[in-house]
């Protein structure tokens, strides 16, 4: 039995003990399937919900032995399998319904076949294998373009793993090879930091595949790839500090659909188990316990959280132990492959939060990568229609709100959507389409420098010139992102062009903003607030608009529309710009005079000073060869630094630049 193995005894032995709360969450699955009415005829939208349907049904099956869930599992495998093809919107047979499909039935047929009529066995054998036959026939004949080669993209993840799953099932060696292949590439690809280019909710979506994969794998062949590359080891991590204070909600960098759909339950089992993260099962359980259902119905992703049910049951290991993750994990992390740096004043729910991200297309690896193959082969594998545009940019939540937000789903991608600087109105080159990223040479590319993620302190310089079109003269667009332990947020964009340009800071929210006298804003929603106030010189004029997002978020229905309304604030300034956000409602950031650099000074014995370029320091208590000086009560920071003063004390001498807490 294809990912039961020698299991079942256990498993059955299970549903009263150690495994009974996921066994409720399965016969309840399975009750809401005997409520459901599967359409006669093909619809028009996708229909991937029929293979986790066709498997919790047939896993319920083999667990209890009661007829019932039997007998509805063919009536959800008799529907699907009379479709004369798997999909219909969008490459029929070729694509995700037909991945989602062979996967799910291909599982029901291992567990279930030997107790179907003979002629149900014969029918969905058939089913299965010409479905299989149509796919690997497409999956060969496309190599090189789309899915088949697209190694960072979920597509290729879902509908290599149906092909897996229907090779081990009919014993086809040819589909279960090549499936292989792809996935020996696409672990020795994925970013070792874990992180995922298409974003959270595409993460939640794709990346379960492939530990389903590597599971099938190991179950059918006895190969162990669970440590082949670091991405699946690593990519918890990812996860968890993507999480906005609370851990319901999420950071919606690259496509997210919103911001409640996140998590998989059985996905954090499986990587407890499979790397005995005690974190992971506690997310698990908080998730399970506290607002899996508020997900379940609340989220734009189908077929969703709930089908996973069965996954769930095949994947809880009862031998790991919870980790609160406020025991163990620091506040601040930095992922070099996304160019992301996250931060939080603590795992509160209440406290403020930030990510700050700046990485070519896909990521680093994916972008080098990428280019490499079409080099040597042709081939074009970097998809990365779920990456926006949207280097330097970034995300806040505090007290339980988001405040400075990203645009979520969005079919046009622009820098305009995003909290960025425009060139004179204008935001990158070749954007305003799907695929921001697709046919721009390499060259053109972003990236951070000058990083710090450590003990509450965050800081990092985004290089995003060579984005914008050529005839705009750009020569230098870099932000410098600042957090300290206490929340409060530096910007210094440093601008620069061949001819004077207006330069226009972005901040995006949910609701509009309070002007606060002629340099700031006041950002509020829900519980949350947050005072941005202008401290360059000279002064930017302030202005308030409105940002309209709208997307189809799945080829496979074409009727769906996800639209929204972003709330922005503007910043027109001829010059480089200096910006203060501080988590309160009453703001106390006053810029710093100083010889050289940038200084921002707040209240609670906070200060930041900047020289991203020069390195060099004179501030009226700070004297530094540094790129950055950060304060907070009696603990320095310093970025690049060679030689630190502070109110006449060094506290740093070295012959090289570091970048530490000292």
């Amino acid at each position: 039995m294809i990912l039961i193995g020698d299991r079942l005894d256990s498993l059955r032995a299970d549903m009263r003990g150690d495994r009974a709360r996921q066994w409720k969450r399965l016969y309840e699955q399975c009750d809401w399937y005997r409520t459901q009415h599967p359409p006669s005829e093909h619809p028009t939208a996708s229909i991937t919900y029929f293979g986790p349907a066709a498997a919790n049904l047939a896993l319920a099956y083999v667990l209890s032995g009661q007829r019932g869930y039997l007998d509805e599992a063919w009536r959800w495998i008799s529907t699907c399998i009379g479709y004369p093809h798997w999909g219909k919107a969008n490459l029929p047979d070729h694509d995700l319904d037909a991945g989602w499909l062979l996967h799910g039935l291909s599982l029901a047929y291992s567990w279930i076949a030997d107790d179907l009529e003979p002629a149900q066995e014969a029918e969905l054998r058939e089913k299965l294998t010409l479905q299989g036959e149509r796919l690997y026939k497409f999956a060969v004949e496309s190599e090189g373009t789309w899915w088949s080669s697209s190694f960072w993209q979920n597509h290729n993840w879902i509908c290599y793993t149906g092909l897996a799953a229907v090779g081990y099932a009919l014993d086809r060696p040819e589909w279960t090879e090549r499936a292989k292949a792809n996935f020996a590439r696409v672990l020795e690809l994925m970013p070792s930091d874990g992180s995922d280019s298409e974003g959270v909710v595409y993460w939640r979506y794709g990346v379960p595949w492939l530990a389903i994969y590597t599971d099938l794998l190991q179950q059918q062949e006895g190969i162990d790839w669970w440590n082949r590359g670091s991405f699946l080891r690593n990519t918890f991590h990812w996860r968890l500090h993507q999480c906005a204070p609370g851990f319901e909600e999420n950071v919606d960098h690259g496509d997210c659909h919103d911001r409640r759909s996140g998590h998989s339950v059985s996905l954090y089992y499986k990587l407890a188990s499979a790397y005995r993260i005690g974190e992971a099962q506690w997310l698990a359980e908080k998730v399970s316990g506290e607002f899996f259902w508020r997900e379940a119905y609340a989220s734009g992703v189908k077929p969703g959280v709930m089908p996973e049910a069965f996954l769930e049951y095949l994947w809880f290991d009862p031998s790991v132990a919870a980790v609160d993750p406020a025991t163990s994990v620091p506040t601040t992390a930095y992922f070099p492959d996304l160019g992301q740096v996250t931060a939080r004043t603590s795992w509160d729910p209440r406290a403020t939060f930030a990510s700050f991200k700046a990485a070519p297309g896909g990521g680093h690896g994916a972008w080098e990568t990428a280019h490499r193959f079409y080099e040597a082969y042709g081939w074009q594998t970097l998809n990365a229609g779920h990456h926006h545009p949207d280097s330097g940019a970034f995300v806040l939540a505090s007290h339980g709100a988001f405040l400075v937000v990203d645009d979520g789903y969005s079919n046009r991608k622009r820098a305009g959507d995003h909290n960025l600087v425009l060139v004179d109105g204008q935001g990158w080159a070749d954007e305003d389409r799907y695929h921001v990223y697709k046919g721009i040479p390499w060259e053109r590319l972003c990236r951070v420098r000058d990083v710090l993620a450590a003990e509450g302190f965050v800081h990092a310089t985004s290089e995003t010139a060579a984005m914008f079109d050529e005839a705009l003269e750009v020569r230098r667009l870099d932000r410098t992102f600042v957090m300290t332990p206490s929340g409060r947020i530096v910007l210094l964009d440093l601008v620069e062009s061949v001819t004077p340009r207006t330069w226009t800071l972005l901040l995006h929210s949910d609701w509009p903003a309070v002007p606060v006298g002629s340099d700031g804003v006041l950002l509020r929603s829900g519980p949350g607030a947050a005072v941005v106030r202008a401290l360059g010189d000279p002064l930017p004029r302030i202005s308030q608009t409105t940002t309209e997002i709208e997307a189809n978020p799945t080829a496979s229905t074409p009727s769906l529309r996800i639209a929204k309304t972003l709330h922005t604030v503007r910043m027109d300034s001829s010059g480089h710009l200096l910006t203060a956000i501080e988590p309160t409602d009453s703001g106390a950031a006053c810029r710093v005079d100083c010889t050289r650099g940038w200084g921002v000074r707040f209240g609670a014995g906070e200060s930041v000073y900047l020289s991203p370029v020069e390195g060099r320091i004179e501030a009226p208590d700070v004297t530094a060869d540094a790129v950055a000086v950060l304060r907070s009560g009696d603990r320095t920071a310093v970025v690049g630094g060679t030689r630190v003063v502070v109110d006449g004390r060094v506290v740093l001498d070295s012959a090289r630049p570091v970048t530490e807490i000292v």
